[in-house]
C-alpha cells in the first residue's frame, strides 16, 4: 500500500511529499518529491512492477554520484589490474571532470557523448577510447555486482571515435652530415648521459623487442646467459614468456654490473623516459618514443627472416593484426626478396 506524506523544514514550511509503498514480502521503498502529482504517480508505478514481479531498486541508482562509484572502483578493482598505477593515475584525473557530479540514475548516453567531442579537443582519438572504455567498465561492474539498476549502460550507445593511424616510426638509416645513422647518434647520447643504465636498455630493447616495463622488471635471477635466454614473469598480458638472446643482447648484459637489489635495471621509469627523451634531443632526434624501439626491434626480426610465429613467441604478440601494427618493413629489402 502507498502513503504520500508531506515533509517539512524546521520552520514548518512544506517542501515536498514523500512516497513509500508497502508491500508484504518486499522492503519498504520511499521517495521524495516536489509535486504531490509526481509521488502519487511514481508510488503507482512501484506498486505495478511490485505486482508484476519486475520491481528492481533504483535506490542505489538515484542516491549516487558517478564520482561515487570511480572511488569505488579505483579502491576494489583497479588495483587488481595489469598496470594498477597507470590506471590509478588516470581515474584520479576522470573523477575530477564534471560528469562525476552527476546522480548515476541521470546519465544518458548523450552526457558522454558530448564529453568525447569535449575530449577529443584536448587528447588523442586513442586517449578518448581508453578512457570511453574505463567508463563503460565502472558503469558495468556497478550494475553487475553494486546493485545499481540501470536498464543499459549508457556508454554503449556512444560511438567511438576512429583512432589515429598506427605509428610507424622506425631509426632512420641514412646517415647525417657527420656521416652517422639515427641509431648511431641515439646510443652515442644515450652513452654520454650520466646514468649507466640507459645505454644499455636502450640496447637491449632493440635487440630482444621487450617492453620498457619488462625491462624495468627484469632480474639477473631470470636471465641465463649460458643458455642465452630471459624469462619475463611480468608481461603486459600477465603470461610469461621465454625471450632468446642474441649474441649482441647476451654482451650488453654481460657487461653490466649487479645490482644489490637482483633487479636489472634498477632505475624509475618516469626517471628513465625523461633521461631518454633528453638523449633524444641531444642527438637532434625528434619523434622517437621509448616504445617505437619495439617496432624497430620487430621489424628487424622479419628482416632477418623469421616467420609469424617466431616473432611472435619473441615479442609477445597474441595476434597477427598486434603484429602487423608494430611491423614495417623497409621497402629496399622487399623489393630485393621480390626479384
Amino acid at each position: 500500500m502507498a502513503t504520500i506524506c508531506e515533509r517539512t523544514n524546521k520552520l514548518g514550511q512544506l517542501i515536498g511529499y514523500q512516497a513509500k509503498v508497502r508491500r508484504r514480502g518486499q522492503a519498504p521503498v520511499s521517495k521524495t518529491f516536489t509535486k504531490k502529482s509526481d509521488a502519487e504517480r511514481w508510488a503507482r508505478q512501484i506498486e505495478t512492477e511490485i505486482e508484476q514481479g519486475v520491481f528492481v531498486s533504483r535506490f542505489e541508482a538515484e542516491n549516487n554520484t558517478l564520482g561515487d562509484l570511480v572511488d569505488r572502483y579505483s579502491r576494489e578493482v583497479a588495483p587488481t589490474h595489469k598496470g594498477a598505477k597507470q590506471e590509478g593515475q588516470r581515474l584520479a584525473l576522470m573523477r575530477r571532470d564534471a560528469l562525476c557530479f552527476r546522480i548515476v540514475s541521470t546519465l544518458k548516453g548523450m552526457d558522454f557523448a558530448n564529453w568525447r567531442d569535449s575530449r577529443l579537443g584536448q587528447v588523442s582519438p586513442g586517449t578518448v577510447i581508453r578512457e570511453l572504455n574505463i567508463w563503460h567498465a565502472i558503469i558495468e561492474t556497478a550494475r553487475r555486482e553494486w546493485g545499481i539498476h540501470l536498464p543499459s549502460n549508457p556508454v554503449s550507445l556512444v560511438r567511438r571515435p576512429r583512432p589515429d593511424s598506427a605509428r610507424d616510426r622506425r631509426l632512420d638509416p641514412a646517415k647525417d652530415e657527420s656521416g652517422k645513422t639515427e641509431e648511431q647518434r641515439l646510443l652515442a647520447s644515450c652513452d654520454d648521459d650520466t646514468s649507466k643504465w640507459l645505454g644499455p636498455m636502450v640496447r637491449l630493447a632493440i635487440h630482444t623487442g621487450m617492453r620498457q616495463g619488462e625491462l624495468l622488471a627484469l632480474r639477473w635471477d631470470d636471465i641465463d646467459l649460458q643458455k642465452c635466454a630471459a624469462v619475463l614473469r611480468d608481461t603486459k598480458n600477465g603470461e610469461m614468456r621465454v625471450v632468446p638472446l642474441s649474441s649482441a643482447a647476451r654482451k650488453v648484459l654481460e657487461g653490466l654490473p649487479r645490482s644489490i637489489g637482483g633487479q636489472t635495471f634498477p632505475i624509475d621509469q618516469n626517471i628513465l623516459k625523461m633521461r631518454f627523451r633528453r638523449a633524444c634531443k641531444r642527438a637532434g632526434i625528434e619523434g622517437l618514443t621509448f616504445h617505437d624501439l619495439r617496432h624497430e626491434a620487430t621489424s628487424r626480426l622479419f628482416e632477418r627472416g623469421l616467420n609469424v610465429m617466431e616473432v611472435a613467441a619473441i615479442t609477445g604478440h597474441k595476434t597477427l593484426q598486434m603484429l602487423k601494427r608494430y611491423t614495417h618493413l623497409q621497402a629496399n629489402d622487399l623489393v630485393a626478396k621480390l626479384g
